[in-house]
């Protein structure tokens, strides 16, 4: 175990992904001496997976960093606001406002190829007769546009083990911004086209973070882990006593 005054890190994955998203870099926080944690974000709804999130981080001794990959910067976005939450790093993420809902702040910037790769599905809500939406990306297009400088082995096995978003977190608003109480980072993957990087660049401006980019595909965590690895020490050693 790390001593008392070294955060616990949280890694937050994104939509149509999981924990896994963070293999190659978890060896290497894991190496620094850091405790991390990597949940399973069930990725139903914003405010439910933030409650997901939040109920977690709150039974961690001593303080967290949190890191919030795509969708999952939406989640830190609300999740972050627990007091012993020190630190936000949003990887290639959505940094929404007080508010604000996933579907606004993309609608600020031109769709990504994302747009057009999108495949709804529904599904059964328990004490429910309608049906929800779940929403994944095609898995012949996802390579090219989730994934393109990783292993294309890799991509086609991401590709078919898709961790879909449910629609309805895409019009939830943000009942807080916590990167307006808490010290932040982000990176902006500049060759993604999941996100369009407009979206990264604009929400990373609003909150005040420092911000460093990387010409990387939206799997950043997997194409480029050295680079997230070091903005997380460095979010890390700010933040700890």
């Amino acid at each position: 175990m790390t001593d008392s005054g070294s955060p616990t890190v949280v890694l937050v994955h994104g939509a149509f992904a999981d924990a896994s998203s963070y293999a190659r870099v978890i060896p290497e926080l894991i190496a620094r001496g850091l405790d991390v944690v990597a949940p399973a974000v069930p990725n139903r709804s914003l405010l439910g997976d933030a409650d997901y999130i939040a109920t977690l981080v709150r039974q961690i001794p001593g303080p967290v960093v949190l890191v919030g990959h795509s969708y999952g910067g939406a989640v830190i976005t609300v999740a972050g606001a627990e007091d012993n939450v020190r630190a936000l790093v949003y990887l290639a993420g959505y940094a929404l406002e007080e508010g604000e809902s996933l579907g606004e702040l993309q609608g600020r910037f031109p769709d990504s190829d994302l747009a057009k790769a999108l495949v709804y599905t529904p599904f059964p809500v328990e004490g429910s007769s309608t049906p929800g939406t779940d929403v994944s990306v095609d898995i012949d297009k996802f390579p090219s546009i989730f994934a393109a400088d990783v292993d294309p082995r890799l991509a086609s096995v991401l590709a078919v083990s898709q961790r879909p978003l449910a629609a309805q977190a895409f019009g939830e608003k943000a009942p807080v911004a916590a990167w307006k109480t808490k010290p932040s980072w982000g990176l902006v993957a500049s060759l993604d086209h999941t996100i369009n990087p407009d979206v990264e660049r604009y929400g990373y401006r609003r909150a005040g973070m420092t911000t460093v980019e990387v010409d990387s595909s939206h799997l950043v965590m997997l194409a480029h882990p050295e680079r997230v690895t070091e903005l997380i020490v460095e979010a890390v050693r700010a933040t700890a006593r």
